[in-house]
């Protein structure tokens, strides 16, 4: 029974089924165990508190500079919805901070749980490496296995803040680890980054004094945050979503002291 005794479904009457009118009368699944499921999926999801109200609605790409790109980017983030899962391939979402990368992730996770069902977990690229490096801390009885099955495991998962944490052989190996596995499973990886979408660029030997000092003082690109080979792996995962504009959050700041 779905429902309780003092709130039944009245489509179903608290059985789980309704009835469906047509030329063959036949029943189906209730909304009532429809929305039970998605709040339970949206539960398990672990999306955090201040990204909790993030949907498609409310995806601001108002700002006219900006517009042409989010707005493409969010017709991109609802044409995949709409084709999962018949589209495998994840999504890379690429730009500067402040632009709405989260919040686009955020809103395909919950409208793929709400409209396909689909078991998705967020993750944030910090947290999680944190995670693991505490597991392995004898008091902790976490395991890394059992801090990486989910994300191993997810259907969907949402990779945030990609690069974030500062590359070691520790965190290459890692991040390995996690696009293998799922490239291997063919699961689905929707993944935001700061950095621009750029291989390794080449060390600074035999360059002239004057091009070493540029490279040494170069922007970092995804591709040295996590090597070669998995900035390769990843656009055989994922189709690059690019994000461009100012940073939102500090464009409403500025506009409550106006």
């Amino acid at each position: 029974m779905t429902g309780s005794a003092t709130s039944v479904c009245p489509l179903c009457g608290g059985s789980g089924w309704k009835t469906v009118e047509g030329p063959e009368r036949r029943v189906t699944r209730c909304d009532c165990v429809t929305r039970a499921r998605a709040e339970k999926l949206l539960e398990q999801a672990g999306i955090p508190k201040r990204y909790a109200d993030r949907e498609f609605a409310n995806f601001h790409t108002e700002f006219e500079a900006e517009k042409k790109s989010l707005s493409r980017a969010k017709f991109v983030a609802e044409g995949f919805v709409r084709e999962y899962p018949a589209e495998e391939t994840g999504l890379l979402l690429v730009g500067p901070a402040g632009v709405g990368k989260t919040h686009l992730a955020v809103a395909i996770l919950k409208a793929l749980i709400e409209q396909k069902g689909a078991h998705c977990l967020f993750c944030d690229y910090r947290e999680l490496l944190k995670e693991i490096q505490n597991s392995y801390n004898p008091s902790v009885s976490t395991t890394e296995l059992e801090v990486l099955r989910p994300v191993f495991e997810a259907e969907v998962l949402l990779l945030d803040e990609l690069g974030a944490v500062k590359p070691t052989e520790w965190v290459w190996d890692t991040v390995s680890l996690i696009l293998n596995t799922r490239y291997n499973e063919k699961r689905t990886t929707i993944i935001t980054t700061n950095f621009r979408d750029l291989p390794p660029q080449p060390p600074g030997a035999g360059f002239s004094d004057g091009e070493r000092a540029r490279a040494a003082n170069r922007e970092e690109t995804l591709g040295d945050r996590i090597g070669q080979r998995m900035w390769s792996r990843l656009h055989e995962m994922c189709k690059k979503v690019p994000m461009e504009g100012a940073d939102f959050r500090q464009r409403i700041k500025s506009a409550s002291f106006a």
